[in-house]
């Protein structure tokens, strides 16, 4: 008799796991995808009004700024907090899913040593990720400016190589033909000096040598 209620109470017990499972699992497949960003919006003292950039508007320059806060949503940082004096202007970036804030960021693009980010500790979809201070992009200024800040032009890149474009090492750094013919002249009379200098230094070391092994005789 004990033995049979043990068989049934096992039998109910597996039934319940597995109905478990598969609410579980038929959960997770009607389970909504992640809402992606639709939009960007920028603020700043040195704005007259807002600057709004949409994926549909503008896919490419929507990407570009979205890279510049993407790095620092998580994580605890990877700088300390400079100071104030050495930030620069402040453009604040919030990203958004339709109508609604989801993260925002300070972006200091001007700032001394190079781009920083910090991220809020409280965060518009009320997360609460911590304040944290980041190295930004080396592009940042130039993204920013394309959304339209007032920022001033920075050439982050270097044109040239294969495919054309402008010298980058101006030409009077380079010399003239004549200067480069007296260069060699000179490297090749401090050669020829060296090479003498050498020489009366071995025939020095042999003669005291011989005369060493004279008086030991």
């Amino acid at each position: 008799m004990a033995g049979e209620v043990s068989r049934r109470l096992v039998g109910v017990a597996t039934l319940l796991i597995a109905a478990g499972s598969w609410l579980g699992i038929a959960g997770a497949a009607h389970a909504k995808p992640a809402a992606k960003p639709t939009s960007v919006v920028i603020s700043s003292k040195s704005l007259p009004d807002e600057l709004t950039v949409t994926v549909e508007d503008d896919a490419e320059l929507f990407a570009a700024l979205l890279d510049q806060v993407g790095f620092v949503k998580s994580g605890h940082g990877n700088t300390g907090a400079p100071k104030t004096a050495d930030l620069g202007p402040k453009y604040t970036l919030v990203v958004h899913v339709g109508d609604a804030a989801k993260q925002s960021y300070d972006l200091y693009p001007l700032a001394k040593g190079g781009p920083r980010v910090y991220r809020p500790a409280r965060q518009p979809d009320k997360t609460r990720p911590g304040a944290a201070w980041f190295f930004g992009r080396l592009t940042m200024s130039e993204t920013l400016l394309a959304a339209g800040a007032p920022l001033p032009e920075q050439q982050t890149t270097l044109h040239g190589g294969i495919g054309g474009g402008e010298r980058v090492i101006p030409d009077e750094a380079i010399g003239t033909g004549d200067e480069v013919d007296r260069l060699f002249g000179e490297l090749r009379q401090l050669m020829l000096l060296n090479g003498a200098v050498l020489v009366a230094i071995t025939l020095g070391l042999a003669g005291i040598a011989l005369l060493v092994r004279r008086r030991t005789r």
